[in-house]
């Protein structure tokens, strides 16, 4: 499978590379539509991405920050100020030091007795905002799992063949396992996917996917995220090998 990536040499770089090219889809979001909608991925390579957003001027004060709506791609089903929540890991490096109405901020729900309603109630919000047709996030940002997750859909999960439902909850071999994802159908109509993958721990996925044949669905759910745009890979060094 042939990737359209973007080698930096280092987080910092291909968190700056990230930001560069966020920065005209947002202006271009907010003169079309007046607003724009972000899905925000948790795990260690974009928390750099959202301190350098929130802590460097020019990102920062670029920003049009009463037009920007923050989503999430995926949830763990934790308390909003579990560490392990990727909600947390955002408001600790991005919401918390930038000046966004606390009404543009759409966490998933984790407060709720289960899961499922859990996600029904982030289903319901996304309808609320976007409407009936599957939301079409102006950027999505995901990640990349050693064994080729994204979001929280993994390999033989249920929830890579929805076709319906928004968001889905999944049970997943990873701690903690009860989780909240945006499926399939929400992030294939992504207007720009911005996977990001950073460490030398995710070259070998890397190149499992670039050798797969095209043309039959991917074993591996990152490479099964196919919007009407190609999604651009920002990768550093160490990643791409």
């Amino acid at each position: 499978m042939k990737l359209d990536a973007r080698v930096l040499p280092d987080l910092v770089s291909l968190s700056r590379a990230v930001l560069e090219e966020t920065f005209p889809v947002i202006q271009q979001a907010v003169s079309k539509r007046g607003r724009f909608a972000i899905a925000l991925s948790g795990g260690h390579t974009p928390e750099k991405m959202y301190s350098l957003w929130a802590g460097t001027e020019q990102y920062r004060n670029k920003t049009p920050w009463d037009s920007v709506h923050l989503f999430w791609s995926d949830e763990r089903f934790v308390p909003a100020n579990d560490p392990r929540s990727n909600y947390r890991m955002a408001r600790e490096t991005l919401i918390s030091h930038i000046p966004i109405p606390a009404q543009n901020v759409h966490p998933m729900p984790t407060n709720l007795p289960s899961p499922e309603e859990c996600a029904r109630a982030y289903e319901t919000e996304l309808l609320e905002f976007f409407g009936s047709e599957p939301p079409a996030f102006d950027v999505q940002l995901l990640g990349l799992g050693t064994e080729g997750h994204t979001a929280s859909l993994f390999p033989g999960s249920p929830a890579l063949d929805e076709k319906v439902r928004w968001v889905a909850a999944v049970r997943v071999p990873a701690e903690p396992p009860q989780r909240i994802t945006l499926t399939p159908a929400v992030l294939n109509q992504g207007r720009n996917t911005f996977f990001l993958a950073a460490g030398e721990n995710k070259r070998e996925i890397l190149s499992a996917i670039r050798e797969e044949p095209s043309g039959r669905p991917s074993q591996y759910p990152a490479a099964r995220i196919h919007p009407v745009k190609d999604p651009v890979w920002f990768l550093d060094a160490a990643a791409a090998g």
